[in-house]
């Protein structure tokens, strides 16, 4: 294992992804911040700065291959050989069924499934070559199902496979592969998700807490606290586990 690790997160801009951008920078990590815009990524990455790590904002669109190649890359060349990844990017087109149009279904798909392959692909080598990985893909709680969501909660099962097949692929090179699975966590996608169904987030998130059995909703920084630990050197012998972070027994 290398002594100073390089990590990437994408869709480290806000809500999960910037909680774990941070938790893995007071980690010890270099962190390549990647999202759609990268100044949006600039708060957190002066946060992390501020309080003594290394990090740098990248814009990259995790659909488009060659950009996907570029991002690595750079992170490469001004941090260091990434050895760890977390996909986190991802979006929402929630109808029914019969409203759900292609493009819905298609956006999804892409943001979600191609995103996560090319992304790990890119960094795969890296890890081979240091003989040292770790592999994090945020899952869902609605990879169980969900009514409005047969795009989303596909796309998030397709990442538990996808985790699996990795973890089979590549643990004979000292990489691991895990999922991390959400329950209702509160971020500006569960805040515009109320704004959608015509309630408060004060009222979506109460409501949400009544079926959680630890009695409330989840932050962002639980989720970082479950990846931080996927990805620590002593997670070595953990891969190709889904964990279900949801206040109660899911899965």
């Amino acid at each position: 294992m290398p002594g100073s690790r390089v990590a990437i997160v994408t869709g480290a801009a806000r809500g999960i992804g910037a909680a774990v951008a941070r938790r893995l920078a007071a980690d010890g990590l270099a962190i390549g911040l990647l999202d759609l815009d990268s100044a949006a990524c600039e708060p957190v990455v002066q946060d992390i700065r501020a309080a003594g790590g290394r990090a740098i904002a990248v814009g990259a669109d995790v659909v488009d291959e060659d950009v996907v190649e570029a991002a690595v890359a750079r992170v490469t060349d001004e941090l260091g050989a990434p050895t760890v990844l977390v996909n986190n990017a991802g979006i929402i087109r929630d109808h029914l069924l019969f409203r759900m149009s292609v493009a819905d279904w298609d956006s999804v798909m892409e943001v979600h499934l191609r995103g996560a392959f090319l992304m790990s692909r890119a960094v795969q080598g890296h890890m081979v070559t240091a003989g040292f990985g770790r592999i994090v893909n945020l899952s869902s709680g609605s990879a169980l199902g969900n009514r409005g969501q047969a795009n989303y909660s596909a796309a998030k099962a397709g990442l538990q496979g996808f985790t699996k097949t990795l973890a089979l692929e590549l643990g004979r090179f000292g990489v691991t592969a895990n999922a991390v699975a959400p329950g209702f966590i509160e971020t500006e996608m569960t805040a515009e998700t109320a704004e959608r169904v015509g309630l408060s987030f004060e009222d979506f998130t109460a409501r949400a807490a009544e079926d959680i059995p630890v009695g409330r909703t989840g932050h962002p920084d639980d989720i970082a606290h479950c990846v931080s630990f996927f990805v620590s050197p002593e997670a070595g012998f953990v891969s190709g586990q889904v964990l279900y972070a949801a206040g109660g027994p899911r899965g």
